[in-house]
């Protein structure tokens, strides 16, 4: 226990959960490339591995709220070190829309005569983006702004404050994740499209994946604030999913201008 301690950090014991998750990747990316190519037993090996990767990351986590929320082995000096790793995240996730962008300009700054010579390309069905593009828009910022409401709260002590600062949290997400499924069931991106249909759900579709994410975290939160596991002092895991949603909500400011309405001229 963190009293018989002669020193703040966590020595963590040994854990089969580091190998489990590896050769559940292995698995699962193996068995992708049979299943693929088709090969006898792929279909069986990615099942297999997307089955151990998901239970891997459940029990690991497991672990993790027992050691820092019932044993005490998170103090402050080992909280550092997740708040500290987590900006790396954030900043490879921007990079990584920042691809996608950087993609979705390179047709439109100058139409191929392949597609034409015009953007976007004729004879693909766009999105209006004066209807579910721009009402979309303006949603994901309050669920940031919940977000923040429910910090402040867990700050302050008000633990039934956070709780339905989250459930707002998750109700404005599902609404936009809502919002964009009704977009591409009306305008769906396709990659026989050609670029259009390869930069244009890279872009949005990507976001919407991390909007999903980004919807499972608060609901993860939102159920270990009711079972009072996040308090003034501990709360690492609500601020993690708390910057993560932000950037969530600031990537989705990005697309609307250069992407729907742009794109959708």
């Amino acid at each position: 226990m963190v009293s018989s301690q002669r020193h703040s950090y966590h020595l963590v014991d040994p854990s089969p959960w580091p190998i489990s998750g590896s050769l559940g990747a292995l698995a699962t990316t193996v068995g992708g490339v049979m299943y693929m190519h088709p090969f006898t037993g792929g279909s069986t090996l990615l099942s297999l591995g997307s089955i151990f990767i998901p239970y891997t990351m459940f029990v690991r986590w497991r672990d993790v709220i027992r050691e820092s929320t019932l044993e005490g082995h998170h103090t402050k000096v080992v909280q550092l070190g997740p708040r500290y790793g987590f900006i790396p995240s954030i900043v490879s996730e921007v990079m990584f829309f920042f691809a996608f962008f950087r993609a979705s300009f390179h047709s439109p700054l100058a139409p191929a005569v392949e597609i034409g010579g015009i953007w976007p390309p004729k004879g693909i069905g766009v999105s209006n983006p004066w209807e579910i593009p721009f009402l979309n828009t303006p949603i994901l910022p309050p669920s940031g702004a919940a977000v923040t409401w429910a910090h402040h709260a867990i700050l302050a002590g008000k633990e039934q404050q956070a709780f339905y600062a989250s459930v707002a949290t998750v109700s404005l997400a599902l609404v936009s994740t809502g919002f964009q499924g009704m977009e591409y069931y009306q305008a769906p991106p396709t990659v026989p499209d050609g670029i259009h249909g390869s930069t244009f759900p890279s872009a949005t579709g990507f976001h919407g994946f991390h909007v999903i994410i980004g919807t499972i975290s608060p609901i993860i939160r939102g159920i270990r604030q009711y079972l009072g596991h996040l308090t003034k002092k501990h709360h690492v895991g609500f601020e993690a999913a708390a910057w993560y949603r932000h950037s969530v909500d600031v990537v989705r400011s990005f697309p609307f201008v250069p992407i729907y309405w742009w794109g959708g001229l």
